[in-house]
């Protein structure tokens, strides 16, 4: 297995080293009568997917930038400066923001991370392959006493159970492009600030990306279908899924959105315009102070 890979937010050192698929069965439940109910909730790092965004900002039915900046902080992906999203905890502790003495608060639409719990997953992709692989870890802190349930279940059932279907499906080219990104290593490069813009935007600001594809300036260089058009200014999800394709074209080349014919002679003809009329703001100026000084000569 190669080193770079991407993984849930779990603790390293309570992760047990036996790899698990689908059909493996491991011991684990949760319920409000137990114990420990509530205490993985006060010790968190829960690093945010795409879908994770989507959902809770829709919850709170507010604008993506606006959730955003309310409920989460940003941090590094890697030594590229890869933008990602962590959950914010309450002022001077590591409690989620969303629990309460009964339970998360927003347990329908709680993050990924927080539905694997006891699981972890973690992609990877063996140096012999273009594919990548999920593998799943039993996650065991001290302080859970749910491994202690008489309780069985395969990976499968459990992410059923959990709800999580959705959120792999949702968030499986994310996942994918950022352990390109990482497995690629010196072949992609650092991606310019530009693109590491394009990435939060097309990742977490659904708004932001409905509108930049929405613009006069998207339609015009790419060629969109209209019914993906239609779908994409009202549906989120398949708002989502182009955001993936966008990335893999800005990051890797991928050329997946086709471009409009004429929009690169349009684009250049544009640039001409912009140059020459720089130009002649530049001889205006210069004349303009040519006037000027054969006035003070004058005086």
């Amino acid at each position: 297995m190669t080193p770079e890979d991407i993984r849930d937010p779990v603790p390293v050192s309570p992760v047990q080293p036996v790899q698990l698929g689908l059909a493996d069965k491991f011991r684990f439940r949760c319920h409000k009568g137990i114990a420990c109910f509530n205490q993985c909730c006060r010790n968190i790092d829960i690093m945010l997917t795409p879908y994770d965004v989507l959902r809770l900002k829709r919850r709170f039915d507010l604008p993506a930038r606006e959730w955003i900046d309310r409920d989460t902080r940003d941090f590094q992906m890697d030594g590229h400066g890869m933008p990602g999203l962590k959950l914010k905890t309450k002022e001077g502790s590591n409690e989620c923001i969303y629990l309460t003495p009964e339970g998360c608060s927003v347990y329908e639409d709680r993050p990924s991370a927080c539905r694997y719990y006891a699981l972890g997953l973690m992609s990877m992709r063996r140096k012999e392959s273009a594919a990548d692989e999920d593998a799943y870890f039993v996650v065991k802190e001290a302080h859970c006493l749910g491994h202690q349930e008489p309780h069985e279940q395969t990976v499968r059932e459990y992410r059923r159970e959990q709800g999580l279907e959705p959120y792999d499906e949702a968030n499986r080219e994310w996942r994918r492009i950022i352990l390109k990104k990482r497995s690629g290593g010196p072949a992609i490069g650092k991606p310019s600030q530009k693109s590491l813009e394009l990435f939060f935007l097309a990742s977490y600001d659904v708004d932001g990306f409905r509108a930049f594809v929405m613009s006069p300036g998207f339609q015009e260089l790419f060629e969109l279908e209209p019914g993906l058009l239609r779908a994409i200014a009202s549906d989120d999800e398949t708002l989502l899924s182009f955001a993936m394709r966008f990335l893999r074209q800005t990051l890797f080349g991928e050329m997946s959105i086709p471009l409009r014919r004429d929009a690169a002679a349009r684009r250049l003809a544009r640039y001409k315009d912009k140059v020459e009329a720089t130009e002649r703001e530049a001889a205006a100026r210069r004349a303009a102070e040519q006037d000027r000084m054969y006035d003070s000569l004058d005086d």
